[in-house]
């Protein structure tokens, strides 16, 4: 097989998988990821809540119902799914593949046991873990909002904690202290590192 490493940065085709505890800051480095390099493929999961105020479908997510989300889970349509209070998520395989196959780095967004099912499908995917600066930095983002119960902000602690315990599952670990710094170190992982000296 040859690479003709044109576009973007000559970037290797890989599929990479960033997974983080709520309140890491994923969705500003991915915002901040977007802006340093647009031509990332970010994939858009289906999913069977509604819509939200100021979602698009097909952009937010791809917003189906039941039953047509078991088709697809019947059809082998999904690189990973999962449900959540109530809500079923999953990642299309063919929108991923055909990012691949054309070249681009493609990134995928899911939470851990996601990123376990799309290890099984494709073994070669590069997992990453977004991971707070300390653990009291992580409190204090989940719990200086402030406008949620004690009990919930303290489910989503003890989550956070199972999901850090895995970080030996991960090929690769990036710390946000930055997001700037932090969507620059996920670049480098997706498209190869950089040339040394600079």
């Amino acid at each position: 097989m040859s690479d003709t490493g044109t576009g973007a940065g000559s970037a290797r085709s890989r599929l990479t998988v960033l997974s983080g505890p709520s309140g890491v800051g994923k969705s500003s480095v991915l915002a901040e990821l977007r802006k340093q390099q647009p031509d990332v493929y970010f994939s858009v999961s289906a999913t069977t809540r509604k819509p939200r105020p100021g979602e698009v479908d097909g952009v937010h997510y791809h917003f189906v119902d039941r039953e047509k989300f078991q088709q697809m889970i019947d059809a082998g349509e999904f690189l990973e799914h999962a449900e959540f209070a109530g809500n079923c998520y999953g990642t299309p395989r063919k929108p991923v593949e055909e990012a691949l196959a054309a070249g681009k780095p493609a990134l995928l967004e899911i939470e851990l046991q996601g990123a376990r099912q799309v290890r099984e499908a494709m073994p070669d995917a590069q997992l990453v873990m977004l991971m707070p600066p300390s653990w009291e930095h992580l409190v204090v983002r989940l719990t200086g909002r402030g406008t949620e119960d004690p009990a919930i902000v303290e489910r989503r602690l003890a989550i956070a904690r199972e999901e850090l315990a895995a970080e030996k599952e991960f090929d690769e670990v990036v710390v946000n202290a930055d997001v700037k710094s932090a969507a620059a170190d996920l670049l480098s992982l997706m498209v190869g590192p950089r040339i040394s000296g600079v």
